[in-house]
């Protein structure tokens, strides 16, 4: 063994050894219990970063932990691999987009490899590969032939310049596209959706089956479905036209003044009348060009055009105007509100704006409200007024109260109808990219809309294309592509030349790992099922709605076409916090400074002068704070970047990047090299024996085993339930230096100590461990063995320390008998020297004995 820690002489030569042992293949037809750790699967980008390296370290722990603890465990690695940056690169360097994708596959794969993860590379997927989008084109299919796949007219973002489509990405904080600079339109295309909202109740209900879930997630999906209780109820045009609205609030319907409908309200034009027709069409064109968020955002100034129409409230018959403003939403509900500005924030401002009538309906139950000097809306309790058949009664939602009487009234006159509604809606899944999987439909003029026959699966996204980031998709533009004959009858038709979002490929990857070669099928029903669900996910919270809920509904469908007999994906669910480092900003100019360029000690602007400001902030290019994970690995190795990531902070935590701490971490793995290599070159055969009987053994000895089982005992309770790698570090760290303190380094309870710190250790610093534990003479790998068995016998202590107290103040403390009752306590207390010093030649008054804490003399 070499006398000093080397990483780079050891790391790189057990990555292979382990490669070629085939040691992290998950086993197949295995009685042994099944845990399946899986990360989510990152973007080939082409380099990793501090984030990846915390993720997949996290679940690397757990991986090999549950392989110590007898379990067979996949832990596999895939690439999420179709996406818009791909196309930019073809785009911007003529590179096309699969070569692109498939070198930095390649080199974010030795990255990974680098690390030391114990991967099960056999099941690697990528999902630009046709052999995976084959798949998910075959999954959409079934989705379609459940009804959950249509067509539909929906908004897109235009750029009027380059007459393309863009993603939200690519339209800036100004509504302004990346490439041209034009001001975005918003506008119609027919795109493809998956109904989702058919699913929205069981996501919601069996959020409560996800026990092992952060409740912080579970409240963001929940949040995200957004379930109402209420009513619609339906009012109608002057031109005798329904306008169905849904609200939470049908009791004050009484008090509903005007109505609101969406710019993109389908009767707007109808509603319009000539002499309003100019001013609809401008507030239509301003609206098209806003963001969701930028509309509905709560401190933005409420605007709106009246469209000149009026409709009736159906439950007074009182004649109410019609507007429309950019804050109602064609996708929630349906795409009209009823306003009732004395109690609603909202419809307040925006009646107060242009003087529109506030008729109060709920009055509070100490004071009475006049609508002409109320300023700010009511929301709170009371009793309805001015309300009808409700005067009277509570206002609320409670048993009994308003909005169950409103309910029950305006169905048993046939007003309205109690109903559900949700936030949630459809899920768009069509782009206009060519970088994504071809959505594997065919339009024909006589048949219809086709799909594409299974055996013609996988539709291949075609190599000779062009790109320029300008027009249509580059596959709208290739015939020799697009123009196919009908599958059913024949007749010259036309591809579908949108893709599908890359969620889609993400959303069932899980499921293809346990059965990832697999040519005939998606995957094996039989296989998924014995792996499925994933024990333990990982990976950001910013993943928490979209992907995660979309992995829940694909999950749901699965199962009920009868290809899965589960209800949810994944059982546990960590977000692991951020990593951050230093960063270094003028608060003049907002701009970042890069550390190199300054003094740590006394960190100014160069060009300036200005001291800057120095705070914590997530890694990136940007900020000028990335720390790339190959200097880490190239100077202290995989092992001390690893227990750095597990030991700075818990796993849920955001992590500060500190190179001193970084340093620590590599000085302790060289404390354990010595420690270990030293026991190697002096150990005997006696100490390789197994420790004796307790009684047999020195105080010394039982000392040191009590030590080795406390360790065992906390970093095993860290590795279970709530994931504790810094404190189990930090026990780990314990144990070594009681090793190092030992005065007995030739018993067989030292050896068993040895044992124990490297077995401890291994899930954490593979490589270091492995080299001492062959350096110690053993043939198996240790990354093999039974995680460490906790006696209990060697927690119990023969002797305790006694606090001796006299009137209250602590004067020291004695060794006793541990099983020593009051009696014993007290008669060793008085007759221990400590005591006499400050007892003798005193009255006792009072003896106070706290078994196994302390004894109090209350003395004259």
């Amino acid at each position: 063994m070499e006398s000093r820690y080397n990483p780079a002489a050891i790391e790189e030569k057990w990555q292979q050894v382990w490669a070629d042992q085939g040691l992290d293949l998950a086993p197949e037809n295995s009685d042994l219990p099944k845990y399946y750790a899986v990360s989510m699967f990152p973007y080939p980008s082409g380099n990793l970063h501090m984030g990846h390296v915390r993720n997949y370290t996290i679940t690397d722990v757990i991986a090999r932990h549950k392989r110590m603890q007898g379990y067979r465990v996949l832990h596999p690695m895939g690439w999420d691999a179709f996406g818009l940056p791909a196309e930019n690169a073809a785009i911007e360097r003529g590179i096309p987009p699969a070569k692109w994708t498939q070198q930095n596959i390649e080199q974010m794969r030795n990255q990974l490899k680098q690390l030391g993860l114990s991967i099960d590379w056999t099941r690697e997927v990528a999902t630009c590969s046709p052999d995976y989008y084959h798949w998910t084109q075959w999954l959409f299919l079934e989705f379609f032939k459940a009804g959950l796949a249509y067509q539909k007219e929906a908004t897109v973002n235009w750029d009027p310049i380059d007459q393309t489509v863009l993603a939200n990405e690519q339209v800036d904080s100004q509504g302004k596209s990346w490439r041209s600079g034009a001001l975005v339109e918003r506008r119609l295309l027919r795109q493809w959706f998956l109904k989702i909202t058919d699913y929205a109740e069981q996501l919601l209900t069996d959020l409560d089956k996800l026990e092992g879930w952060p409740e912080r997630v579970k409240l963001m999906q929940e949040n995200w479905i957004g379930k109402s209780i209420g009513a619609q109820v339906i009012f109608q045009t002057e031109t005798e036209e329904d306008l169905p609205v849904f609200t939470t609030r049908p009791d004050t319907l009484w008090g509903a003044t005007f109505m609101v409908l969406s710019p993109e309200h389908p009767l707007v034009s109808q509603l319009t009348t000539p002499e309003q027709a100019e001013a609809i069409a401008r507030y239509q064109a301003s609206a098209a060009g806003k963001s969701e968020i930028d509309r509905t955002a709560e401190d933005k100034e409420k605007t709106g055009v009246w469209t000149g129409s009026y409709a009736l409230n159906p439950v007074n018959g009182e004649k109410i105007p019609v507007w429309i403003a950019d804050y109602v939403l064609m996708g929630y509900g349906t795409g009209a509100i009823m306003a009732v500005p004395a109690h609603d924030l909202r419809d307040f401002e925006f009646a107060k704006k242009y003087s529109l009538p506030i008729k109060v309906v709920v009055q509070p139950p100490d004071q009475v409200l006049d609508a002409e000097t109320m300023k700010v809306a009511y929301a709170d309790e009371g009793f309805m007024v001015n309300s009808g058949p409700l005067d009277g009664v509570a206002a609320g939602k409670g048993a009994g109260q308003s909005v169950e009487a409103a309910v029950k009234w305006l169905e048993a006159n046939g007003k309205g109808v109690g109903t559900v509604n949700y936030r949630l809606r459809d899920w768009l899944i069509s782009r206009q990219r060519y970088w994504g999987s071809p959505i594997p439909v065919i339009h024909c003029p006589d048949c219809g809309t086709v799909p594409v026959p299974d055996s013609d699966l996988p539709v291949l996204l075609p190599e000779e294309v062009e790109f320029s980031g300008r027009g249509a998709s580059p596959l709208s533009k290739l015939d020799s592509w697009i123009n196919v004959p009908c599958p059913t009858c024949g007749t010259p038709a036309r591809r579908e030349t949108d893709t599908m979002d890359t969620f889609m490929c993400s959303s069932w990857y899980y499921l293809r790992y346990p059965d990832a070669r697999n040519d005939k099928q998606a995957f094996d029903p039989e296989k998924a099922n014995d792996w499925m669900p994933v024990d333990q996910y990982v990976g950001g919270i910013e993943h928490a709605i979209l992907h995660l809920l979309y992995s829940r509904f694909f999950t749901k469908v699965l199962r009920d076409r009868g290809l899965l007999n589960f209800d949810e994906p994944f059982s546990r669910l960590l977000t692991q916090g951020m990593v951050q480092a230093a960063a270094y900003k003028n608060p003049t100019t907002g701009k970042y400074v890069p550390p190199q360029q300054l003094d740590p000690a006394d960190p100014r602007d160069p060009e300036t002068g200005e001291v800057l400001e120095v705070f914590y902030e997530k890694m990136s290019k940007s900020k000028y704070n990335g720390i790339d994970p190959k200097d880490v690995l190239g100077k202290q190795g995989a092992d001390t970047a690893r227990m750095f990531i597990l030991f700075k902070a818990p796993p849920e935590k955001d992590l500060e990047w500190d190179d001193a701490d970084v340093e620590g971490q590599f000085r302790f793995l060289n404390r354990v090299w010595r420690l270990v290599s030293e026991f190697a070159e002096s150990q005997t055969a006696a100490q390789r024996q197994t420790p004796g009987s307790l009684q047999a053994l020195t105080k010394t000895e039982k000392d040191l085993r009590r030590s080795i089982h406390l360790a065992i005992q906390a970093v095993s309770e860290d590795l279970e339930g709530d994931y504790q790698f810094n404190t189990a570090i930090s026990e780990v760290m314990k144990l070594s230096n009681a090793l190092g303190d030992a005065t007995c380094k030739d018993s067989p309870v030292y050896a068993e100590g040895i044992d124990t710190l490297l077995k401890l250790l291994a899930p954490f610093a593979p490589h270091i461990t492995e080299e001492l534990w062959h350096g110690l003479g053993h043939a198996d790998s240790i990354h093999t063995q039974a995680w460490c068995q906790l006696d209990r016998a060697a927690l119990v202590v023969d002797e305790i320390s006694l606090v001796i107290q006299v009137m209250g103040k602590t004067r020291g403390t004695i060794q006793v008998p541990a099983q020593a009752d009051r009696a014993a306590l007290e008669q060793l207390a008085r007759e221990s020297e400590l005591a006499q010093r400050y007892i003798a030649d005193k009255e006792i008054k009072k003896v106070i004995v706290v078994p196994g804490k302390l004894v109090n003399f209350v003395i004259s």
